[in-house]
């Protein structure tokens, strides 16, 4: 499987300022976490074991590990150098080793399983379009019969704008990455550097509408699809194995 993470993610530059990054590009990010474990939480167990997709920089993975100390996590990310920061932060906040794995490579490179429940935050908008049904189908295959799925990425529908109060007949996709894109300026982010982001998101990443991402979850054998969060040009869905 390729993968365009690995380039911008072995940046040092851009490692080291990883942590800024969905705080100020994702809305509501700091309580998007927290709704990420209470759902998985509804059938993993106090000792489950969960398989966290695209875990580096460590972020989901200290918040869930610091809530639930009986938890124990597979990690896996095609960054070293995202998942050495991982590390970092996980020996910072002081949740020993034996609980954590971490993988270098793509989700064919964890553990078979089965595992309790399983996440993919902000992951599979780097993922080629072709390559995202057999990634979602490889995480299914390591769940237990019921274990939550937790995804969470870029999704944005793709219809007439002029509905949603857009002008000179935009497209719905341009209008909703057009929020991003404010939304980044409202946190901090200078003007010409989010609308270079916002280009670079439409030119060149893989974002799937809503739909799509549904279409796919389900294809790959999961039920109960259910999205539960929305952030402008962000969606996240919970489904079961």
């Amino acid at each position: 499987m390729t993968h365009p993470t690995a380039s911008p993610f072995t940046d040092p530059a851009a490692v080291a300022r990883y942590a800024e990054g969905p705080r100020r590009n994702v809305p509501g990010y700091d309580s998007l976490l927290p709704m990420v474990r209470i759902l998985l939480a509804e059938r993993v167990p106090a000792d489950g074991r969960v398989l966290v997709v695209g875990a580096g920089g460590g972020l989901e993975l200290e918040d869930m590990a610091l809530a639930h100390p009986g938890w124990r996590f597979d990690g896996v990310d095609p960054s070293q150098p995202m998942l050495d920061l991982a590390a970092q932060r996980l020996q910072s906040a002081g949740v020993s080793n034996d609980r954590v794995a971490l993988h270098h490579g793509y989700v064919q490179s964890a553990p078979a399983g089965p595992f309790d429940g399983a996440t993919c935050l902000l992951t599979f908008h780097f993922v080629p379009r072709e390559e995202r049904a057999a990634m979602v189908a490889e995480i299914r295959r390591r769940l237990k019969p019921g274990a939550p799925f937790v995804a969470v990425h870029l999704s944005v529908a793709d219809g007439d704008a002029s509905d949603y109060g857009g002008e000179g007949g935009a497209g719905e996709r341009d209008l909703w990455l057009s929020r991003y894109a404010a939304f980044q300026v409202a946190s901090g982010v200078p003007p010409e550097h989010a609308a270079r982001a916002r280009d670079k998101i439409a030119a060149e990443l893989a974002v799937l509408t809503p739909e799509e991402d549904e279409a796919i979850l389900r294809e790959a054998g999961f039920s109960d699809v259910q999205m539960f969060y929305m952030g402008f040009a962000f969606r996240g869905w919970v489904a079961r194995a």
